[in-house]
């Protein structure tokens, strides 16, 4: 009994691992099969390029791995990318992917471009009420009336006293032109009379013409007493900023006796760049503030631009007028300038934040859909406050990106240099399938 036991479970055993041995090698067969398919499916499935997964704008034609030994990752061609899917001339981007980096979009407007220039100032004298002060003859100074500079003199002030023969000369011509007219006054000759008349005239006239004053010439009628001193007064008010002789002194009419300068109007010399010259022109309206002054604006105009750029700064120099009763405007005083342009400009304008510069070129990405966005090259015109002239490639209406267009700028120029990876590939499939069609 116990051996047939025996027997009937070696008999078991047997089948048993005969049928385990029959199912694992059919097993095994299918298994290769399946990876023969596999393998094969790979083969026929054209890699375009391998990419870093870490960093994905770094590709590479070839298998390779990263600094940390993963593998990169194989693009297929036929795979449902957005490099496949995008048009040509177009970035797609996931539209979860466009909110995470923060993109902001704005509208292309037909606009009137104004521009306001700020720029630092100096205040200075105003050239053409500067006053050099000449004799007209020759002499010795007698007094010096005004002898220190910096002071404020009023139009008609006695400067000084110069004793000059000329001047005595004339005074003695004069006063017997005076005298030969009173002994003539009788005659019953008209011509004799009128010669005498002529002869006082002139003989006056030419006391004035040596800046002998009208009250000295008065005096000299009333008393008929030579003067030897002449006071010379100043013909403007103003302040002295420069006294060229001494009592004692000899003086010509070469010898700059004083300069005197007239503080009721002043210039403010601001420097403005090259790219602002287009905006200003004569006559705009300009205001400066100082910080010696606080809380006072003080409006003028502007005057002059000068035709030359300075070599230093490459600025462009600029005079403004302004009016200064109270003489708080001193010269060699720095003031903030805040010119208003007057010239407008009617075009389409964006956001200066948009362009996408690079050497020459300026672009925009405008928006074409839902995370779709086309490049574009655009030509620039005058920057005003943040606004931006657009001549060539944009209309009005247009939506373009203002943020983060840098990150899709190289997302687009990684997909322009992954197809001209994928260039010669493709002229090589295609010269395949032309010759394939001549056999």
């Amino acid at each position: 009994m116990n051996k047939k036991i025996l027997i009937v479970a070696a008999i078991m055993l047997a089948v048993g691992v005969g049928a385990g041995y029959w199912f694992a090698s059919r097993t095994s067969s299918v298994s290769g099969q399946r990876s023969q398919i596999k393998d094969v499916k790979q083969q026929e499935r054209k890699i375009l390029f391998y990419r870093n997964m870490v960093n994905p704008s770094v590709i590479s034609k070839v298998p390779a791995k990263d600094a940390m030994g993963m593998d990169y990752v194989p693009v297929y061609a036929d795979s449902d990318t957005d490099e496949n899917r995008a048009p040509a001339g177009q970035v797609i981007i996931d539209p979860v992917t466009v909110q995470n980096i923060g993109v902001r979009t704005a509208i292309a407007e037909e606009k009137t471009l104004s521009h306001i220039i700020r720029a630092m100032g100096r205040v200075d004298f105003d050239e053409e009420r500067m006053v050099r002060l000449h004799p007209k003859t020759e002499g010795w100074i007698q007094k010096l009336v005004v002898d220190k500079t910096g002071q404020w003199t009023k139009k008609g002030t006695e400067l000084l006293a110069i004793y000059s023969p000329q001047l005595v000369s004339s005074q003695q011509e004069y006063l017997l032109a005076l005298n030969n007219l009173k002994a003539l006054e009788e005659s019953p000759f008209k011509d004799i009379r009128q010669g005498a008349e002529n002869l006082v005239k002139s003989s006056r006239e030419r006391l004035k013409l040596l800046d002998v004053p009208e009250h000295q010439i008065l005096k000299l009628e009333k008393t008929r007493s030579i003067m030897e001193g002449l006071h010379i007064h100043t013909p403007a008010s103003g302040i002295v900023m420069k006294i060229g002789v001494r009592e004692g002194q000899f003086v010509t009419p070469a010898t700059e006796l004083y300069m005197i300068a007239d503080l009721s109007q002043v210039w403010v010399y601001a420097e403005i760049y090259e790219y602002e010259l287009p905006w200003v022109q004569i006559g705009d309206t300009a205001k400066i503030q100082l910080s010696g002054i606080p809380g006072r604006q003080f409006e003028g105009r502007l005057d002059y631009i000068y035709p030359y750029a300075e070599s230093k700064t490459r600025t462009i120099k600029a005079r403004l007028v302004f009016d200064n009763p109270e003489k708080l405007l001193k010269p060699n005083m720095f003031a903030e300038v805040t010119i208003y342009a007057g010239r407008k400009i009617d075009s389409v304008v964006i956001p200066d934040a948009a362009i996408v510069r690079s050497g020459t070129r300026a672009q925009v990405f405008v928006v074409r859909g839902a995370g779709k966005f086309e490049p574009r090259m655009v030509k620039l015109g005058i920057v005003s406050e943040g606004q931006v002239q657009v001549l060539e490639g944009l209309h009005a209406g247009e939506e373009i990106v203002t943020s983060a267009q840098f990150l899709i700028d190289s997302e687009s120029k990684l997909r322009e240099a992954t197809a001209k990876m994928l260039e010669p590939s493709k002229k090589t499939q295609t010269q395949s399938l032309t010759g394939s069609k001549h056999d």
